[in-house]
């Protein structure tokens, strides 16, 4: 007979005891080293003791409820800059597009992987109007913890979380602090003249200060949004409506929608999400007599984030949205002893390259290029060619203008060059949010079709066709130099162009972003197999890339990067240094063959051929590239 151990039923309930004690002292050692800077910032912001302890709490029920496999990850990450690791490739896609839904995500993971992506940015999923006129393409969300019901559920997306872990893939998501769409509940509410729902957003029946905000805020979308407040008659007031009449801006000046937005971030964190990328934040608090951006409590808030973040998911990364000048973009970072966003976009740099691709000049990338390396290189930008949006020309024409370049005639060159309606232009693509009044514009199409893919292909032009696959290999072999995080948007790997269906559909029609949004075409993915082939050819070139930046140290976030002021504008010429081995990345940006000169006679490794050689001159292609190891 075997013996049973009359302690043995007392064990499991003494080891969970001591495995939840654990747990507590993990969370308030976190709590303990952020609370007094947090208590200090939400008392300056809202003076509201209760609201505060409302906060701890919550904050603890969120991190009980997190997922263990998600603490785990949370540990091994606290105190490391992972998301800065040189051997991340991001991706971004909509779901719907991309495999239909998040169920279709999950079945193409073996792709994914194929492709070297382990950082995938999904578009926004969460739910919204089934009018898709009234959607924002994801941005009006009308429920924070609901997924659209044609993509999936919420168990479906803590599902992917969990396999992408599996895979070494983070997963990345947009959360939109601003503004609810009006079908959110509390929009519903506060419709129906509920008090308390009424003060989650800005409500006022006075015509004054309407007019006075119009004169001291300038507007998002002037020609498709115009205005600040959309009136409601039921209400016989009007509601602040920043970005579209179908979204109401947030009032984070009320607690409660500070706390209630932060439960909703944390929940969501909990279903696995690594990177939570910030929508709109410059925009987030409203004051009247400012201009409504960049104010100092926007940053009070991020701070909180960031601390609310590090005391409950620490493994979760904040990426912020700053679609702003330079000078107000840096400030988002925070210090290193009081840090806000772990990363941003870089989207002047963006903006400055294709406006370096359309003058063969490189001359203002350079100056933006020294800046950013300028800064402290924990400073992590995420670094892109083009995303789901469009293209604006927010450059520094201040600069321009030493060139010779006005701002407005330059504008109107960049929109007709990227039309392909100047002379020896190959792209092809639409405006977005054209001004006929002030000649300004927005842009929009695929990397592909910017690059030449989809006029040499229509015109059946071989040699056409060579020189836009080089120039787009070239482009992502530059994006793939740059210090910080690399992301690709959908399509752009097996040279995807544009789509014009969405002129066909009544929902899409009126925005011309859905050029380059259109649905994931798998048949390319097939041709990447077939030698020769476009997408064989740029889909290997890429996936080679991307190997050798893993491969080398010189591409690490923390080596030493300058900018080479080369006599010849149209070349752009990065160094990097880590240890004993340099990096030469020279990018040929005009439309004829360069004889370029190295700083001195060497031998110098060509990292894509794998070929040494002894030189002092060499040969460029027109829109080719080396990268030179000396």
């Amino acid at each position: 007979m075997t013996k049973t151990n009359p302690r043995a039923p007392r064990r499991q309930p003494l080891a969970r005891s001591a495995a939840r004690a654990r747990a507590d002292s993990v969370f308030l050692r976190r709590l303990r080293r952020h609370h007094d800077e947090l208590r200090w910032l939400y008392m300056e912001l809202y003076d509201n003791g209760a609201m505060f302890a409302e906060l701890c709490d919550q904050m603890k029920a969120f991190y009980d409820a997190r997922a263990a496999a998600l603490k785990a990850l949370d540990a091994r990450r606290e105190g490391h800059a992972w998301y800065r690791d040189r051997d991340l490739l991001g991706m971004q896609m909509y779901v719907e597009n991309f495999a239909g839904t998040l169920r279709g995500v999950e079945e193409h993971l073996d792709y994914l992987e194929r492709t070297g992506v382990n950082y995938l940015h999904l578009m926004p999923f969460l739910d919204t109007p089934e009018d898709r006129s009234r959607s924002d393409g994801g941005y009006a969300v009308s429920d924070f913890r609901r997924v659209k019901p044609e993509l999936g559920t919420m168990d479906d997306l803590a599902h992917l979380a969990e396999k992408c872990h599996e895979r070494g893939i983070s997963l990345c998501m947009d959360f939109v602090m601003n503004h609810t769409s009006d079908e959110h509940e509390w929009a519903r509410r506060a419709r129906a003249g509920e008090g308390e729902y009424l003060s989650r957003y800005f409500f006022t029946g006075d015509q004054a200060l309407i007019d006075r905000y119009t004169r001291e805020v300038p507007q998002v979308f002037p020609t498709t949004a115009p205005g600040h407040f959309t009136y409601l008659p039921e209400l016989g007031q009007s509601v602040m409506t920043q970005f579209y009449p179908y979204q109401w801006d947030l009032n984070y000046k009320n607690p409660r929608v500070f706390n209630e937005m932060m439960y909703n971030f944390l929940y969501l964190a909990n279903q696995g999400m690594d990177i939570i990328r910030i929508d709109a934040v410059p925009y987030i608090w409203k004051q009247l007599g400012t201009n409504c951006r960049n104010l100092p409590q926007v940053h009070t808030i991020v701070r909180m984030m960031r601390m609310i973040s590090e005391i409950v998911c620490p493994g979760t990364v904040l990426l912020g949205e700053v679609v702003m000048a330079p000078v107000e973009v840096v400030p988002y970072f925070g210090t290193p002893e009081k840090p806000e966003c772990h990363m941003l976009y870089n989207v002047t740099t963006m903006a400055t390259t294709w406006n370096s691709v359309a003058c063969r000049d490189t001359r203002l990338l350079r100056r933006q290029l020294e800046a950013v390396c300028g800064l402290p290189r924990s400073c992590t930008f995420l670094n892109y060619l083009r995303c789901h949006d469009d293209i604006g020309w927010g450059l520094d024409y201040a600069t321009l203008s030493d060139w010779g370049m006005e701002e407005v005639p330059h504008k109107r060159y960049l929109n007709a060059y990227f039309q392909g309606h100047t002379e020896g232009s190959v792209s092809r693509g639409e405006l977005y949010n054209a001004d006929p009044v002030t000649g300004d514009a927005r842009f929009c199409a695929t990397t592909a079709s910017m690059c030449g893919v989809e006029a040499a292909g229509f015109a059946g032009d071989a040699a056409a066709m060579d020189v836009a696959i080089r120039k787009d290999v070239m482009l992502h072999a530059y994006l793939l130099t740059q210090s910080g995080l690399p992301i690709v948007y959908s399509g752009d790997e097996v040279g995807q162009v544009n789509d014009y269906t969405y002129h066909d559909d009544p929902e899409k029609a009126e925005d011309s972003r859905y050029l380059h949004r259109g649905r994931f075409d798998w048949a390319l993915v097939d041709r990447t197999d077939e030698p020769g082939s476009v997408q064989q050819r740029l889909y290997d070139a890429l996936r080679a890339l991307e190997g050798i930046r893993r491969s080398q140290a010189v591409f690490d976030a923390d080596a030493e990067v300058t900018v080479v002021g080369y006599s010849d504008p149209s070349v752009l010429w990065i160094r990097r240094r880590a240890g004993e081995k340099t990096l030469h990345a020279v990018f040929n940006f005009s439309d004829e063959d360069r004889t370029l000169w190295m700083p001195e006679r060497d031998e110098y490794a060509d990292l894509v051929s794998g070929k040494r050689d002894e030189f002092e001159t060499f040969e460029l292609a027109a829109w080719d590239f080396r990268w030179w190891l000396g």
